[in-house]
Order: structure tokens, then sequence, then C-alpha cells
């Protein structure tokens, strides 16, 4: 099963966390990326918008859900 955490908090966020964020040039059409934490680059603990992160592809993005994989 998977839950998915709200990505404005920086508290639910960790390196190699696997996320869903919006790109820049996406924010228009809210087109989601998939990929995995490798840097947080928002310092203040919420964000409206998405706590900001760099992703291991390079990609950056405010993260719209943080997704835990259950048993």
């Amino acid at each position: 099963m998977m839950e998915k955490l709200s990505g404005s908090k920086r508290s639910n966020i960790q390196i190699d966390s696997e996320v869903e964020v919006v790109q820049k040039h996406h924010q228009r059409t809210g087109e989601l990326t998939h990929g995995f934490v490798k840097r947080i680059l928002t310092k203040s603990p919420t964000h409206p918008h998405g706590i900001k992160v760099m992703l291991d592809t390079g990609e950056v993005g405010r993260v719209k859900n943080v997704i835990i994989q259950e048993d």
C-alpha cells in the first residue's frame, strides 16, 4: 500500500525520500515529476507551495507529495 504525505512540511522530507514535484516550467499545468530527493533547498520548516528540492536526476521542483511505501 502507498501513503502520501504533504510536501509543504520540511519534516516530512528526508534525503532519498520518494517524492512527486512540480518543476517551475510545469507550474501552470501542475505536471508532476517523480523522483528521489538528493538535496533539500528550502531552509524554512514549511512553505505553502511545497518544499523546494533537487532530485537525484538534477531536476529542481517543489514537493507536492512524499510517497511512503507500506507493507
